[in-house]
């Protein structure tokens, strides 16, 4: 006996199943029962949608560029589609090798590895159901059987018994129970895959933004310590001119008040970086203790200028959260199928063959051999309404799927929209704190003179000085949001993970 097991999708039926046959029209009908139809809706993934932009307004051709390190004008190439490895694009041999290390160790990845090989397994154990079942046994019975069941008056006597058998059962798939579990099973697999293929986004994304912060941290900690330098020489000399006579003591308190000022700073700034530190070792699944400083400076990565940026149309393919998310409801589809088939009729075909005895030396000669072979037909009949209840359940769950596939689209776009927004408005926010701190700079020059000639007070240097500090500490916290908007950018648009199979999930989304 053979039947088809099915695809993922079944074909729809030409004629509606119905559930009141009896055994003899399914024994007559048996050719055309194998074939079948399955029942329940056959699953249609969503459409695109038709929206034709991310954001209300056009996208610039470039943005804004400024004429330091990172303040490149990046192009906006609308179709384009990322790499793989998109982090590559920074130019970075140490952030390169911290993905690298976060790929091949963080338990995560690991963890949704193994859960895609077990949703594998359960597909091939399901695939299994399509095929005759064989059981084989052996028994051998010893009991003391009562005469008065042969002839009444006759003696109770003991006696041996020996059988050996295969029993073979075959449920036939009529109306698709078996090949819609079989196709939410496959689904569930295509679920998985996009899963892990989200915590590789979400990893690679992580350890670039964490590394970009940590730059930018570190950076700032050095621009606070050069700022701190020079306040420290202009507090020694106030404190000579203080001791000749040409400072109060007002300004001697001043100065160190402003210097104290600065020196706060520095512990939340050295609290970050060892947060950022801390969290790439977790990253690239180490300890704490035991992973290096990173070295890593801002300067030491190159801002990407070319940003790929996908068609609306083709943005719903590119995010494996949406994907996963269409699986989802792929699999509650297919579900509807199986709580409707279970409230149709059921076709078994069960048959043995062996031999039986009392005698274990005759176990196998040829007047010992028995056989049987019978068909079953189950209907439900009573149920207190739970089947039905459980469909109606089943199509409620697929309702909640599916819109819970809109809210993840909807947020996709916004995801999108928002960084694209970002990457001008941070070209913009660079060029005008580069800007200040030149203005800055020019300033604090012109009023350093004029304090040292007595044209003015030492207020009006201490503001000066305090609104050059800020803005250099702006100005590189505007450098670090060019870089990790971008990353941004890229974990929004999907990564680019069609463009990789380093760890097989592409493969397996198709399978």
């Amino acid at each position: 006996m053979s039947r088809g097991t099915g695809g993922g999708q079944s074909r729809p039926a030409s004629t509606p199943c119905t559930a009141a046959v009896t055994a003899q029209v399914a024994l007559a009908l048996m050719p055309a029962l194998m074939a079948g139809c399955a029942v329940g809706p056959n699953y249609q993934a969503p459409a695109a949608p038709r929206t034709q932009g991310f954001t209300p307004d056009p996208l610039p051709s470039a943005t804004e560029a400024t004429a330091v390190s990172g303040g490149e004008a990046q192009r906006f190439a609308v179709g384009g589609t990322l790499p793989g490895q998109w982090w590559s694009l920074f130019g970075s041999e140490e952030l390169d090798a911290l993905i690298a290390q976060a790929l091949k160790q963080y338990p995560d990845i690991a963890a949704q590895q193994a859960a895609l090989r077990a949703a594998r397994e359960n597909v091939r154990a399901q695939e299994g159901v399509f095929a005759p079942q064989l059981q084989g046994a052996v028994n051998q019975e010893r009991a003391k059987i009562s005469g008065a069941s042969i002839s009444p008056g006759f003696p109770s006597f003991i006696t041996s018994l020996y059988q050996t058998n295969v029993n073979v059962s075959y449920t036939f798939d009529v109306f698709g129970a078996e090949r819609r579990t079989l196709e939410g099973l496959r689904a569930q697999v295509e679920n998985q895959a996009f899963q892990l293929e989200a915590s590789v986004l979400t990893l690679t994304s992580n350890v670039a933004a964490s590394a970009i912060g940590l730059a930018a941290t570190r950076e700032q900690i050095e621009v606070t310590h050069q700022i701190i330098a020079v306040e420290e020489q202009q507090l020694h000399v106030i404190e000579r001119q203080y001791q000749s006579g040409v400072r109060t003591r007002a300004d001697v308190l001043q100065q160190q008040s402003n210097l104290a000022s600065v020196r706060a700073t520095l512990p939340a700034l050295q609290q970050q970086l060892a947060g950022y530190e801390h969290a790439l070792a977790a990253l690239t699944g180490q300890f704490p203790h035991d992973a290096g400083h990173v070295a890593l400076k801002l300067s030491d990565l190159k801002l990407p200028v070319e940003i790929p940026v996908s068609l609306p149309s083709a943005l719903v393919a590119q995010r494996p959260d949406i994907q996963a998310q269409a699986a989802m409801m792929h699999q509650a589809s297919a579900a509807i199928g199986v709580a409707t088939a279970n409230m149709l009729p059921q076709l078994t075909l069960t048959g043995s063959v062996g031999d039986e005895s009392l005698i274990w030396n005759s176990l196998f000669q040829g007047s010992s051999g028995v056989w049987s072979i019978a068909t079953g037909l189950t209907q439900p009949i009573f149920e207190g309404g739970s089947l039905r209840a459980k469909r109606r359940a089943s199509v409620d769950l697929y309702d909640q799927a599916r819109a819970q596939y809109r809210l993840v689209v909807l947020n996709a776009f916004q995801n999108v929209a928002d960084t694209l927004s970002a990457l001008d408005n941070d070209a913009q926010a660079l060029k005008a704190q580069n800007d200040a701190v030149s203005s800055a700079n020019a300033s604090i020059e012109l009023i350093q003179r004029q304090y040292d000639a007595g044209a003015v007070s030492y207020v009006t240097l201490l503001t000066a000085q305090q609104a050059y500090q800020q803005a250099r500490i702006a100005y590189v916290r505007a450098l670090s949001s060019r870089f990790t908007d971008t990353v941004t950018l890229f974990q929004a648009l999907g990564g680019g993970w069609w463009n990789r199979n380093d760890l097989g999930v592409s493969a397996a989304a198709a399978d």
